[in-house]
């Protein structure tokens, strides 16, 4: 899955602009995005797939954090330039 694949969602942009302000465990992140499990799970899957998102056990709860910044850009006419960049640690 290309990077416009993965924003191209607007669950996951809901996932990552939620998970931006602080990690959240699966059932928290699932009431606050407003999705059910499965579809919760479904799209944090792919968001760890392509290592935007990583995820680790606390007891008995996943928690889910950002792993890199999103940069968007997209300039107007005459350039026509759409820019999408993942910047973490392992880059």
């Amino acid at each position: 899955m290309d990077a416009l694949d993965v924003l191209g969602s607007k669950a996951r942009l809901s996932i990552l602009r939620a998970l931006s302000r602080r990690d959240m465990y699966h059932s928290e992140l699932m009431e606050t995005v407003g999705m059910d499990g499965k579809t919760a799970t479904h799209h944090l899957e792919a968001l760890e797939e392509r290592g935007l998102v990583d995820s680790r056990m606390e007891g008995r709860r996943r928690y889910y954090s950002l792993e890199k910044d999103v940069r968007l850009e997209v300039s107007p006419p005459p350039n026509r330039r759409f820019v999408v960049q993942f910047e973490g640690v392992d880059d």
